[in-house]
């Protein structure tokens, strides 16, 4: 049996567009300039604190990103049901998502820094909760690249981590499973360089969803 732990964005939902909105509402709110979009990107896969005060250049949390967390979270919801800060899936995961569902000898999971909350609003609107039996979010678990979400789905699941897959579009993945003794795919279509997931200790890189079936044993 296999476990197959999906990153969520920039793997399965292409949400830049959305979570860089929110962030730089925040910072003008706060009275900072509105960051570029690169610097958002290159956080995308932090629990969001952390993000909030890496963008700031801050070598840890202060007071001023938890606030700045909590007014990100206050308005993400209000800005989400804006025209066109939807977080649409790309193209080919639901196909991808329903082959390995068809398989019986592996259970599929997710492990993002996302809250709770958005995860479960990302599942309901794509129709995978059903798919999806294990998932670990920013509320559950320290952030990436700890092995933390990692290793709970394991533990809950039974399965080791050498029978585990994590598939993710940023370094932080990467590091994570690595940190966890699992194998590391990375995804070409998400917010990192193809080069800065090799880097961190990816095993393999897919081009397309279509290609995540080949990586995993079975």
């Amino acid at each position: 049996m296999k476990l197959v732990l999906f990153d969520c964005d920039g793997t399965l939902v292409d949400s830049v567009g959305l979570i860089h909105e929110v962030m730089a509402r925040t910072f003008v709110h706060f009275g900072y300039d509105r960051p570029d979009v690169s610097l958002t990107k290159s956080i995308i896969g932090l629990t969001l604190d952390i993000a909030i005060a890496r963008m700031q250049g801050k070598p840890h949390v202060d007071d001023e990103a938890v606030a700045m967390t909590a007014h990100y979270k206050a308005i993400f919801s209000d800005t989400r049901s804006e025209a066109g800060f939807q977080e649409p899936l790309f193209g080919g995961i639901t196909a991808m998502v329903e082959t390995l569902a068809k398989r019986e000898n592996l259970l599929m999971g997710a492990v993002t820094g996302k809250s709770r909350r958005g995860l479960d609003l990302i599942m309901d609107t794509h129709g995978f909760r059903q798919h999806f039996i294990v998932s670990r979010t920013a509320d559950d678990c320290p952030s990436k690249p700890h092995p933390a979400m990692v290793t709970e789905c394991c533990g809950q699941t039974g399965i080791v981590p050498a029978d585990t897959i994590v598939i993710g579009d940023a370094i932080y993945d990467m590091q994570m499973a690595k940190a966890a003794g699992a194998k590391a795919v990375g995804v070409a279509w998400g917010y990192a360089s193809v080069d800065d997931l090799w880097k961190a200790g990816a095993d393999a890189i897919v081009e397309h969803p279509s290609e995540i079936p080949g990586h995993i044993p079975g």
